[in-house]
C-alpha cells in the first residue's frame, strides 16, 4: 500500500448535508445582501428618478405602471446618507451571512447558535409580513427558514447530548 502515514490514521470526514445546504443558503444569502450594498453604493451621487426612468425603458414597463408611479412618487425620499447608511447594513448583513455559512459548513457550534438566534429574530416579522399579504414567496421564506430553526436546535440538542457521553 502506498498510502501515507499522515492520511492512515485520518477517517474522512463526511459533512452533514442538511448544514451544508444550510451553508449553501446563508452564502447565497451573503451574495445578495454584497449585491444590494454595491447598488447602494453606486447609486451614490445619482439622480435616482433618471436611473428610474432608465430601468423602466430597459424593462419595457408603461410609465402609466403602478409599480412605477408607486416608486417615482417615493424616490425623492431616498438621498445620499440613506443610500449609505442602505450599503452598510446590506454589507454588514452580508458579512454575518458568510460567517454563518462559512461556520456551518466547516460544522462548528457556535456558527449553529449564531444560526439559530438571527433566524429566531426574523420569524416574528416573517409571520407578520405573511399575515398581512400572503404570497408564495413570503409563505415560501417562512416555512424555509422554520425548518432551518427547527433543524439546527434538533442539532443542538443532539451535540449536547454527545458532549457528556463523550466525556465518560
Amino acid at each position: 500500500m502506498t498510502e501515507s502515514a499522515a492520511g492512515a490514521g485520518r477517517a474522512r470526514h463526511k459533512h452533514n448535508k442538511v448544514l451544508l445546504l444550510i451553508a449553501l443558503y446563508k452564502g447565497a444569502l451573503a451574495l445578495l445582501f454584497a449585491a444590494v450594498g454595491l447598488g447602494a453604493f453606486r447609486l451614490l451621487h445619482h439622480d435616482l428618478s433618471d436611473v428610474l426612468d432608465s430601468i423602466r425603458e430597459a424593462l419595457h414597463f408603461s410609465p402609466e405602471s403602478r409599480l412605477i408611479n408607486f416608486l417615482a412618487d417615493r424616490v425623492d425620499l431616498v438621498d445620499d446618507n440613506l443610500l449609505r447608511r442602505i450599503g452598510l447594513l446590506a454589507f454588514s448583513y452580508a458579512a454575518v451571512s458568510l460567517a454563518e455559512g462559512v461556520g456551518l459548513y466547516l460544522e462548528q457550534a457556535w456558527a449553529e447558535i449564531l444560526t439559530v438566534l438571527i433566524t429566531a429574530s426574523f420569524l416574528p416579522w416573517e409571520l407578520f409580513e405573511v399575515w398581512r399579504q400572503v404570497t408564495w414567496v413570503r409563505v415560501g421564506l417562512l416555512v424555509l427558514n422554520t425548518l432551518v430553526l427547527l433543524y439546527l436546535l434538533k442539532a443542538l440538542a443532539e451535540r449536547r447530548k454527545k458532549k457528556p457521553e463523550a466525556a465518560k
